[in-house]
């Protein structure tokens, strides 16, 4: 949204859209031995890469399709988002060493550039529950 006045109206605004700036998304799961997450961030950055061994940034962007699931497994929602690429990439998480239990989380962090809701998707229906006579 952008403010603005017109030549003849010094005492009121006018609203109107402005650049669209979307929030970057954060995906977390439990650490797993899937290396997707992480080949995916070393396109954008690698460690110790001297010269001759810089990292290409002709593919580290991609479009990707998020998809929310209910408890039953259901697909409840979808969303294509453009242009993708990861911004950060935390391969686990503070880990509590008072020991109290914790759970080993990695996360990435994705910059993009749009997205739209999969609006072919229905809603999932509910289970029918079998009464006992």
């Amino acid at each position: 949204m952008v403010s603005h006045r017109e030549g003849g109206d010094p005492s009121s605004f006018r609203k109107s859209p402005s650049i669209t700036y979307f929030e970057p998304i954060i995906l977390e799961r439990g650490v797993t031995h899937d290396l997707e997450f992480e080949k995916w961030a070393n396109k954008v950055w690698n460690f110790g890469s001297g010269l001759g061994s810089e990292v290409s940034l002709g593919d580290f962007r991609k479009d990707i399709i998020l998809e929310l699931y209910n408890e039953a497994g259901q697909l409840a929602k979808a969303w294509k988002i453009f242009r993708c690429w990861p911004s950060e990439y935390i391969s686990i998480n503070d880990l509590e060493s008072n020991g109290t239990p914790s759970v080993a989380i990695e996360s990435i962090t994705l910059q993009h550039e749009g997205w739209e809701r999969d609006l072919e998707i229905a809603e999932p229906s509910e289970p029918k529950i079998k009464e006992s006579k």
